[in-house]
């Protein structure tokens, strides 16, 4: 699964929709949707405590939580010899878990990319742009913005990596789903209050499985050797 071709693969799809994004109206054409312009409101009020403890801070709690019980595991089966089929698995799941928040979070501090709320065409002051653009000299006296990519579902879109834990084609399925699920729930949340074009969730979710592949790569790489090691001792 995360052969050299995945990655390519992945890593063409990847600029592919950066680019389509970025050279389409399809962000704004979405975002429309979900913004009265009479009212000047979005359809979710970012003020609504159920659903910002449902989508934020919950899940975020729940994904905290998800990560703490795998490590454990891992602790508890590392050398349980009926258990160690599990260790590559957990290994990747963890290492994906901390990899893709911090790329995602890297990238939203250096891309200065504005979230839908900000921009002039949704009540805010700045101009839409590409993220290979560059502002005005008046715009770029402004606060810089956080936005590109979709930090918050970066955690759910981690999850995919659960996919290298399990053993049956229907197993790693349901893992999939239950991660896409969690992460664009979590997306979709933020599209709702203003907070994320479409693009920026799509792209977390392709640059995630770009990460985990690239770490399932290198997991299995080290495994190999050890493997090769142990047989010649």
């Amino acid at each position: 699964m995360a052969s050299t071709r995945n990655i390519l693969i992945t890593a063409l799809i990847l600029a592919g929709t950066i680019l389509f994004f970025g050279l389409s109206g399809a962000d704004i054409w979405v975002q429309r949707h979900f913004y009265n312009i009479e009212t000047h409101q979005w359809i979710v009020d970012s003020n609504n405590g159920v659903l910002k403890f449902i989508f934020y801070d919950g899940i975020k709690r729940l994904l905290i939580g998800i990560g703490v019980i795998f490590l454990l595991l891992l602790f508890v089966w590392w050398k349980r010899p009926h258990r160690l089929k599990y260790r590559r698995g957990l290994i990747i799941l963890l290492l994906s878990s901390i990899a893709v928040p911090l790329v995602v979070g890297s990238l939203k501090a250096a891309s200065n990319m504005p979230c839908p709320k900000n921009i002039e065409i949704f009540g805010g002051e700045y101009p839409h742009t590409c993220v290979w653009e560059k502002y005005g000299s008046v715009d770029c006296q402004k606060a810089k913005q956080k936005c590109w990519p979709a930090g918050h579902a970066s955690g759910g879109f981690a999850l995919m990596a659960l996919v290298f834990l399990f053993r049956t084609q229907k197993a790693k399925m349901a893992a999939l789903a239950l991660a896409l699920t969690i992460g664009w729930s979590m997306g979709t949340y933020k599209m709702l209050i203003g907070d994320h074009f479409l693009s920026h969730s799509v792209i977390t979710m392709v640059l995630a499985w770009l990460i985990i592949l690239l770490i399932a790569r290198g997991v299995e790489g080290v495994f190999k050797r050890n493997i090769k090691i142990a047989d010649v001792q």
